[in-house]
C-alpha cells in the first residue's frame, strides 16, 4: 500500500447517545446517606442516566449513526472503527459487535482501553491511520456503562458516574484540522483509580488451581485523583497547544473530561480561560468515562455552540494514570 504524504485530519461528525433512565441526587439518598446539597456542592452533579436495559453495544451504535449521518457519509465507506471503552459487553471486545449492527462492512474493527482518557487516546490512534494515507473513513467511539460497576452502598463513589456514549467521523483531508496533541502515564499511580479483577480460587485437579472471578467495583482516592488532575491537566494542554503552535488565548471553547466541577474550574482557572469557554454537561451526565468529552462536543455542536472551525482544546484523565490533550478545529 503505498502512503499519501502530506494527509490531514477533519473531524466532520459527531453523535451522542444516552439510557433512558435518570437517577437524580434525591434519590440516591434512598440509597446511601447523602443529599443534593453534598453532591452538587462536591462535584457539580446533579442527575445522572443509567443502563436499565441498554448495553454498551446499543449505545455506541446509536451514537454512531448519528455522527455518520452529520458527517454525510454512509457506513460502507468507514474504514476503522474504534471503540474507547473499560466496560465492554463482552471481555474479548465490543467494537466489531458495533461494526456488525452499522453493516460497516469494509471496516476494521478493534477495542482500546484508557480509562477516561480513552477518547482522546483513540482520537491521537486514529489519525495516525489517516496520516499514513492508510485509511480515510475512522470513526472513534467513547462508550461505558460504569454503573455495572458501582458499589451502590459507597458514597464516595456511586453519585459520581453515569452511562453514555459518544462518537466522531474522522477524515482525510487536504488541510489538517487535528492541530496538536499529547499522552501521558504514569503507573506509579494506577491504585488511586480501580476496577480490579477479584480472583477466587479453583482447584482442577490435585495441586492445580486456577484462579476464577469477576471484577470489584470502583474504588478511587478521591483526593490523589483531585491533585492530579489540577496538576497534571494544565501542563498536557499547554504542551499540546506547542505541538500546535497555539496560545491559550486562541481556544474557542475548552471541553474536559467531565469528572468534577471543581476540576474543570481549576484547570480553566489556571490556564486563564474565561468560565464562557468551559463547556460542561456534568450536571445532567456525572462521570461516563470515555463517553464524556465526544457526549459533551456533540452536545455543544447541536445547540449551535460550537460552530465550523472553532478551536476546542480537550484533555482526557483517569485510571492508569493516564492523561491527554488534543487541539483540534472543528468540521471540514
Amino acid at each position: 500500500m503505498i502512503q499519501q504524504l502530506g494527509v490531514g485530519v477533519a473531524i466532520t461528525g459527531s453523535g451522542s447517545a444516552i439510557p433512558t433512565v435518570s437517577l437524580d441526587n434525591h434519590q440516591l439518598c434512598e440509597l446511601v446517606e447523602t443529599n443534593d446539597e453534598w453532591i452538587t456542592s462536591r462535584t457539580g452533579i446533579r442527575k445522572r442516566r443509567i443502563a436499565a436495559t441498554e448495553s454498551v453495544s446499543d449505545l455506541a451504535t446509536v451514537a454512531a449513526q448519528n455522527a455518520i449521518a452529520m458527517a454525510g457519509i454512509s457506513p460502507t465507506d468507514l474504514d476503522l472503527i474504534i471503540l474507547a471503552t473499560s466496560t465492554a459487553d463482552d471481555l474479548f471486545g465490543s467494537a466489531s459487535s458495533i461494526q456488525f449492527r452499522l453493516g460497516a462492512t469494509k471496516a476494521v474493527a478493534f477495542d482500546l482501553t484508557a480509562a477516561c482518557s480513552g477518547f482522546v487516546f483513540a482520537l491521537a490512534t486514529a489519525s495516525q491511520f489517516i496520516r499514513t494515507g492508510v485509511y480515510q473513513n475512522v470513526l472513534v467511539i467513547g462508550a461505558d456503562i460504569l454503573s455495572r460497576w458501582v458499589d451502590w452502598s459507597d458514597r464516595k463513589t456511586c453519585v459520581l458516574f453515569g452511562d453514555g456514549a459518544g462518537a466522531v467521523v474522522m477524515q482525510a483531508s487536504t488541510s489538517d484540522r487535528l492541530l496538536g496533541f499529547e499522552l501521558k502515564s504514569d503507573g506509579t499511580q494506577h491504585q488511586s483509580l480501580n476496577l480490579a479483577y477479584k480472583p477466587q480460587p479453583k482447584e482442577l485437579v490435585a495441586d492445580v488451581t486456577v484462579q476464577e472471578g469477576s471484577y470489584q467495583p470502583i474504588t478511587m482516592n478521591g483526593k490523589e485523583i483531585y491533585r492530579f488532575a489540577v496538576q497534571k491537566v494544565p501542563e498536557v494542554l499547554e504542551k499540546a497547544l506547542f505541538r500546535a503552535n497555539m496560545s491559550v488565548d486562541q481556544i474557542d471553547w475548552l471541553i474536559l473530561h467531565q469528572a468534577n466541577q471543581r476540576i474543570l474550574d481549576a484547570v480553566a482557572q489556571r490556564l486563564n480561560i474565561p468560565a464562557d469557554k468551559v463547556i460542561s454537561n456534568l450536571a445532567n451526565y456525572g462521570n461516563t468515562s470515555a463517553a464524556s468529552i465526544p457526549l459533551a462536543l456533540d452536545e455543544a455542536v447541536r445547540e449551535g455552540k460550537i460552530k465550523q472551525g472553532d478551536v476546542i482544546a480537550t484533555s482526557g484523565f483517569g485510571a492508569g494514570l493516564t492523561w491527554g490533550a488534543a487541539i483540534f478545529q472543528w468540521g471540514r
